[in-house]
């Protein structure tokens, strides 16, 4: 009898599985379902695993990650926007986070109260170098403190002030999880102890808090939120094709995700101060090919970007109804055209780099994506249509007028039996051997 391992990932829109064999690593099936959030999203995680597993294999292991609910929802406080601000929301994105909200500087008490508007799940707590000042990082507790939010807290700043400020936030009734600073020296970025962390925390926290079922099968399942095994699957794909892009265009937002060698020009005086992530990811909350369709019509008009006269119409019905299915030809080049312009416009910002502390801040952390040799698309919709990798590559690699360096020589192809998140599930769980004999598939 074959020894399947099953991964599976509960997304806002679709619920996505795999059957793994537990000892070769090929995939021996793969199935999706609509997924069930109106009423328990166990029925449709069952379904996709009963589609996805062979007859008379043996299961041996479920292995689930999710962004079902909205996901990880982080608000982010740091001293400074371009510094430990920066630095704290580049370990969240790589977390799997969405980041609603950025604090910075001398807050105020409608500070506090933006926060809690922004309704985060977590609140990632930064501040200072290791041995640095301190003043803000303690000022920034002491108000979280009294501001009467209970959102748990990760605290990633400086080391030499972490015990005082875990003890204050706890005393306040605050769950607190202190890590290793997210930048322990400028320019030297260490995301990895803060994202170990948000996994632990959306873990325990969030997946538990949003009762997305009634069983506690699901919680015992979940490992990661979406995002977080998506990329750690990317990373591993990156040490056998080097340079990669990775765009997965969701119902809700668009995710890219890109793994570049570093330039030994940006590792001396250009050196950005709160560090440069060569591994990274950024998150599109206007560009979802469902909830969020609208913002990619007013995306496409701020880009200049030409589109079908009656597209905002077809993104409205779609965002009134999450839920809606394309079933003509008409409404499948619609659903094409929202996806190539959410693919361009996402690929845009992530190489454009972010804007931290407000509109009228500059860009940073731009990327050249010219030497990428591999982009993945990736999303239900570039899964199910069999001419997505040539649209991608008109959308990604032809894009010579968006202010950036697109993919010059590279390949395009689609995650159409889904193995990345699958293949991160595997890695994050210690089969790596296994995770990367999948990712030979692509």
């Amino acid at each position: 009898m074959t020894a399947v391992i099953v991964c599976a990932d509960v997304g806002s829109t679709y619920t996505k599985a795999a059957a793994v064999d537990a000892d070769s690593g090929a995939l021996l099936g793969a199935a999706s379902h609509p997924t069930t959030l109106g009423t328990d999203v166990m029925d449709g995680l069952r379904a996709a695993l009963k589609a996805a597993v062979p007859k008379g294999a043996n299961v041996i292991d479920t292995l689930v990650c999710s962004s079902a609910g909205g996901g990880l929802r982080l608000a982010v406080i740091g001293n400074e926007p371009l510094v430990t601000a920066r630095a704290a929301y580049r370990a969240g994105l790589s977390a799997g986070a969405r980041v609603v909200d950025v604090r910075a500087g001398n807050l105020t008490p409608a500070d506090f109260a933006a926060l809690g508007a922004a309704r985060p799940d977590v609140v990632l707590l930064a501040g200072g170098t290791d041995g640095g000042d301190e003043t803000a990082l303690r000022a920034h507790a002491a108000d979280l403190a009294d501001s009467g939010l209970t959102t748990p807290v990760v605290l990633a700043g400086n080391a030499n002030a972490a015990t005082d400020v875990a003890a204050l936030l706890e005393a306040a009734g605050i769950p607190v999880t202190a890590v290793g600073n997210v930048l322990p020296r400028i320019g030297s970025l260490n995301p990895v102890p803060a994202r170990t962390a948000l996994r632990e925390v959306f873990l325990r926290h969030v997946i538990a808090g949003k009762h997305l079922s009634a069983s506690a099968d699901f919680t015992a399942m979940v490992k990661a939120a979406t995002p977080d095994a998506v990329l750690t699957g990317v990373e591993l794909l990156a040490e056998r094709t080097g340079d990669l892009l990775v765009v997965d265009v969701g119902g809700a937002t668009t995710d890219v995700y890109s793994v570049l060698t570093p330039d030994a020009e940006l590792q001396g005086p250009r050196a950005e101060v709160a560090g440069t992530a060569w591994r990274s990811r950024t998150v599109e909350g206007d560009l979802g090919v469902r909830h969020t369709a609208v913002g990619i019509a007013e995306a496409a008009d701020e880009e200049d970007l030409a589109t079908d006269w009656d597209l905002p119409d077809a993104a409205r019905r779609r965002g009134a109804d999450p839920a809606f299915r394309a079933d003509t030809d008409r409404e499948r080049a619609f659903d094409r055209e929202l996806s190539a312009l959410a693919a361009r416009i996402a690929v845009r910002r992530h190489a454009r780099g972010e804007r931290i502390g407000g509109p009228t801040e500059p860009l940073r952390g731009g990327k050249d994506l010219a030497a990428v040799g591999l982009v993945v698309g990736s999303g239900g919709i570039l899964r199910r249509d069999p001419g997505a990798a040539e649209w991608l590559r008109e959308a990604v690699g032809g894009d010579t007028s968006g202010g950036v360096r697109p993919p010059k020589d590279a390949r395009f192809t689609v995650d159409a039996d889904y193995r990345l998140a699958p293949a991160g599930l595997l890695a994050a769980e210690g089969r790596r051997d296994l995770a990367a004999r999948l990712l030979e598939g692509l």
